[in-house]
């Protein structure tokens, strides 16, 4: 049975790296002692050692011990092998083309749906849904395909920022992103704000958090829905 946290960042405002969301991590990660990181997205072009460092300092607050799956020599075996899987925010391009290269879309789908608890930031959430064409990263490389995890049955934008209307910036909202991608692709989009995040259990996909969520539909006109919200019949 699906086990996946996707939350919208790792970092909120003011706290420290996954401070935000460490109590619901210490309850949803209770029965692995060891976390399997997957750093490929890389933030800010830091080594893979450099990004696990953070992660494990972090999970070392509750008990947790990380590895990295750069460590490995069979990535494909770690994530069989993995009790939890924790997958970071950076560029989801780049996360997306070494997840190809490696082997582990197929990998990681099978242990998710195995039962395998999986957490997601940022990038590692926009992997989680159909494809990743409602990332909010630049394209600084071109991976093999766009096509992404589909743990869930619609498309993520995490980071969501309403439109400021205060703000002389003239460029597109995201809003307006997400309108133009729904010219040219039917699947609906789930706007994550800040400190907010789905919690999937089974068919179960529920909103979590203080805050609402936009969603984003083919045809429609965009709406709110409020934390404790059961997103699973959104296809």
């Amino acid at each position: 049975m699906k086990n996946i946290i996707i939350a919208s960042t790792s970092t909120v405002h003011g706290s420290g790296y996954l401070e935000y969301i460490l109590d619901e991590l210490k309850t949803f990660f209770k029965n692995a002692d060891s976390i399997l990181f997957i750093p490929y997205a890389r933030p800010g072009g830091i080594s893979h050692d450099e990004y696990t460092n953070t992660v494990k300092t972090a999970f070392a607050i509750i008990n947790k011990t990380v590895n990295g799956i750069h460590e490995f020599e069979n990535p494909v075996e770690a994530v069989a092998n993995a009790q939890a899987i924790f997958t970071g925010g950076g560029n989801t391009f780049v996360l997306t083309d070494q997840l190809y290269r490696n082997n582990l879309i197929e990998a990681v789908q099978k242990a998710v749906k195995n039962g395998t608890p999986y957490l997601g930031t940022s990038a590692g959430s926009n992997i989680c849904g159909l494809t990743i064409r409602t990332t909010n990263d630049m394209p600084i490389v071109y991976p093999p395909s766009f096509n992404a995890l589909a743990l869930v049955p619609f498309n993520l934008n995490p980071h969501y920022l309403d439109p400021d209307n205060n703000s002389k910036h003239m460029g597109e909202t995201r809003e307006t992103r997400i309108k133009e991608f729904h010219g040219f692709n039917p699947q609906p989009v789930v706007g994550l704000r800040e400190g907010s995040w789905l919690h999937v259990n089974g068919d179960s996909i529920v909103l979590k958090g203080s805050l609402t969520a936009r969603i984003f539909e083919k045809g429609k006109t965009p709406y709110e829905v409020d934390p404790e919200t059961e997103l699973n019949s959104l296809k």
